[in-house]
């Protein structure tokens, strides 16, 4: 499993020119199904989600975590994080999950998500997503697992 997180002022996702979700200052996780993936994986994101300390506070640029500023998440699926880009100049796909598992992986992750912070957005999976962001920092982190 990979997870693409950047601390935002704010992010929205559009679809076919409309706005399906937005959030204000937060994270945008970008997350990428892999075929090994299940509920540990599933838990262990989550878990870095929402504890890893990457917010500032008066003493430290990176101390307070999504919960402890009030952040909000926008979850946007995003395959291309599994791309193998180690030969040629096309990306390979085959280290992400099919289709169907991705789908029930990414809205197990939502759901676990939405169990414990209540401000959870999410883009619209498969679909032809447009975001747009204001990154606060820069700060980008990637999570494996």
């Amino acid at each position: 499993m990979k997870a693409l997180l950047q601390r935002v002022a704010r992010a929205e996702v559009s679809v076919a020119g409309e706005r399906v979700a937005s959030i204000g200052p937060g994270l945008l996780v970008f997350v990428a199904i892999e075929p090994a993936d299940g509920e540990a994986e599933f838990r262990w994101v989550v878990d870095r989600v929402l504890e890893l300390r990457i917010f500032p506070d008066e003493r430290l640029p990176m101390n307070l975590s999504v919960c402890d500023v009030d952040g909000e998440l926008l979850v946007v699926s995003q395959f291309t994080l599994a791309a193998d880009t180690s030969r040629g100049r096309r990306p390979g796909f085959s280290k992400a999950a099919p289709p169907e598992q991705a789908r029930q992986g990414y809205e197990r992750v939502l759901a676990l998500l939405r169990e414990r912070w209540p401000k959870v957005a999410a883009g619209r999976f498969g679909a032809d997503m447009q975001v747009s962001l204001v990154n606060d920092g820069p700060a980008t982190f990637i999570l494996e697992r």
